[in-house]
């Protein structure tokens, strides 16, 4: 006669050693998940950048010129002026599939582009809060919202964030950028401008095109990254307001910000964001916005888009040299290579 047995289950300690091997499976693959997420997130971002020099492009076909990194009616780099007006990212809008967030506020931009416009109207300001998936990077997921209000915008909080700046080229400081303006100084003499440049109420409203960049296309970065602020009260990285740290990059390579992803204190000037040097935002509370370099969240380094379109990966151990030529416009220098 054949006895019947019940099937034996797991002891504890089986248990425990099957449930210690699933743990360091998981142990195992979670780094090998995340550095395919980061990939994915660092073409992602490098997409973003694709688009946005191809609206450029586009809008240097149409209208004769990139667009101002910002427009003001007299220069000024204290955020909470009357004087700030619509910036590059606002200006790019109809080019980047966001035709009707600007027509909502095209009335006030229209005079803002106007050459001899002096009011201080703020309607454009009304676009501050909405959020643009092309402006932003997957790797940063820090605040949303900044609640300042810059630009003097009455109840202007609330302004959305971005990871992009446009390169206003990197002789210190923004004011030699305004209406073209040019100037040489760095260690080596070299021309501090950029491809974008503020525009003035007497200044022309269209910058350079893509063909005039007298470096060429190919050898000048046009935007490159940014990192949002850590609190609501940190401006950095808010894509409609063009000062820097904001979305433009401006005196980099020179000063105290000399490479991407400066980790010494003060690197930047952005009016009223906090110095963390430990956490790769170090920056001079007191100065008004007028220094910034690129930051990012990647490993290593900063994505950045070339005037021709072109995406490429600038690692933090760039030399400070080869960082000031690759964002300089008319430096005349041969372009960097291996960096």
């Amino acid at each position: 006669m054949l006895r019947r047995t019940s099937p034996r289950g797991f002891t504890l300690i089986e248990l425990l050693v099957v449930i210690a091997i699933i743990a360091v499976l998981i142990g195992l693959l979670l780094p090998a998940i995340q550095k395919v997420r980061e990939s994915s997130n660092r073409m992602y971002c490098g997409n973003n950048l694709k688009q946005m020099a191809i609206a450029c492009h586009s809008m240097s076909d149409m209208e004769g010129g990139l667009p101002a990194a910002v427009i003001m009616n007299n220069y000024d780099d204290y955020p909470y002026s009357d004087n700030i007006g619509p910036n590059w990212a606002v200006l790019l809008l109809p080019y980047i599939e966001q035709g009707g967030l600007y027509e909502s506020v095209r009335p006030s931009v229209t005079l803002w582009k106007a050459k001899g416009y002096t009011g201080g109207d703020k309607g454009w300001a009304a676009v501050r809060g909405t959020v643009i998936k092309t402006y932003r990077c997957p790797s940063d997921s820090a605040q949303n919202t900044c609640t300042r209000p810059l630009a003097n915008v009455s109840g202007g909080t609330g302004w959305a964030r971005g990871n992009y700046a446009a390169n206003c080229g990197p002789l210190y400081h923004y004011g030699n950028r305004v209406n073209g303006g040019d100037a040489t100084g760095g260690p080596w003499g070299y021309s501090g401008k950029g491809p974008f440049t503020v525009v003035t109420n007497n200044g022309e409203r269209a910058g350079y095109t893509i063909g005039q960049i007298p470096d060429g296309s190919s050898n000048v970065i046009l935007i490159s990254e940014v990192r949002i602020g850590i609190n609501q009260d940190d401006p950095r990285g808010v894509w409609a307001f063009g000062l820097a740290g904001s979305s433009t990059i401006v005196s980099h390579a020179d000063g105290d910000a000399q490479v991407p992803n400066a980790m010494n204190g003060c690197a930047d000037d952005i009016r009223d964001a906090p110095d963390l040097p430990a956490q790769g935002l170090g920056n001079w509370t007191s100065c008004n916005s007028n220094q910034a370099t690129a930051r990012s969240r990647h490993a290593g380094g900063v994505n950045a888009v070339f005037a021709d379109g072109s995406v490429r990966f600038v690692g933090n151990n760039i030399t400070q040299q080869a960082w000031w030529l690759l964002n300089a416009a008319a430096d005349g220098q041969p372009t960097p290579v291996n960096y």
